[in-house]
């Protein structure tokens, strides 16, 4: 039987066909192959032994968290408590693109802003749309967004993932925490990856997403992951240019002109010094 991977505890893996939900387990011939099972896989199971017997090839893939076959990631990035974390976004953007996965920026408390604090919080906004990616502050847009597609959430510890996922279906009932007012960030309340259907989308909750790593990418991949790194390079002297220091550098140029903004630039350069 054919059916999709939708939930993962130890090595027992969940998969829903036919309306019918079946706890497996992976045959031995995947550890021989150095094939791990992901949630999001497209499976054929042995429904009288409970085992799953193929997985078929897959679009695309993270290891950490473990998931396959996603067609959006929405970033959820809390505006204030905790503040704005343009590091994380802009890493976890780059490597979410990386991956083919399309990036949807959900831009939540809003609400707890100030009327200085929007204004601020509004250009960044503004500046992410500019150049490419979707955003939205409505949870009634992004179930637009979404609709009929299988995504994933991740974003910064507290910043309202389940608290949004309950939104779009109260039915899920998330475990939520409070903020942790001595670290100023919230706690880690997902503890394994699953996904729940609402209406036709398949929707992912997955634990320690904010540790996600240019795991295999180069310098090279890093820059033209990121949207302005790349789709300036021909305006550069050198079609190889790296956006540091070299002759004639376009990007250089905008940052220097405030058309490309500071804390991307910043970052960007933090990424590909990592080492």
């Amino acid at each position: 039987m054919k059916g999709k991977i939708i939930k993962n505890i130890s090595d027992d893996y969940t998969v829903e066909t036919d309306g019918e939900k079946y706890i497996c387990k992976a045959r031995g011939k995947f550890r021989n192959q150095k094939i791990t099972p992901l949630v999001g896989d497209t499976v054929n199971i042995n429904e009288t032994s409970h085992s799953i017997i193929e997985i078929y090839p897959r679009k695309n893939s993270l290891i950490r968290p473990g998931i396959a076959n996603i067609d959006a990631a929405i970033i959820v990035t809390s505006v204030k408590e905790p503040k704005l974390d343009t590091y994380l976004l802009d890493k976890t953007l780059t490597i979410i693109s990386y991956h083919n996965i399309k990036p949807i920026i959900y831009f939540s408390k809003i609400d707890l802003l100030n009327n200085i604090e929007y204004k601020e919080i509004k250009k960044i906004i503004n500046y992410y749309q500019k150049i490419g990616y979707d955003t939205t502050t409505n949870y009634l847009e992004l179930l637009k967004l979404i609709e009929n597609k299988t995504v994933v959430f991740t974003g910064q510890s507290g910043a309202g993932k389940s608290t949004l996922l309950n939104k779009i279906n109260p039915k899920l009932n998330l475990k939520t925490d409070n903020i942790s007012k001595a670290l100023g960030r919230g706690k880690h309340t997902t503890r394994h990856t699953e996904l729940y259907k609402v209406n036709k989308t398949y929707i992912a909750d997955t634990p320690g997403f904010s540790k996600i790593d240019f795991i295999d990418m180069t310098n090279i991949d890093i820059r033209d992951n990121m949207k302005e790194m790349f789709n300036n390079l021909n305006d550069c002297k050198y079609k190889d240019c790296m956006h540091t220091s070299e002759e004639e550098c376009k990007i250089i140029e905008l940052v220097k002109n405030k058309k490309i903004l500071q804390s991307r630039y910043d970052n960007y350069l933090k990424f590909i010094n990592r080492w």
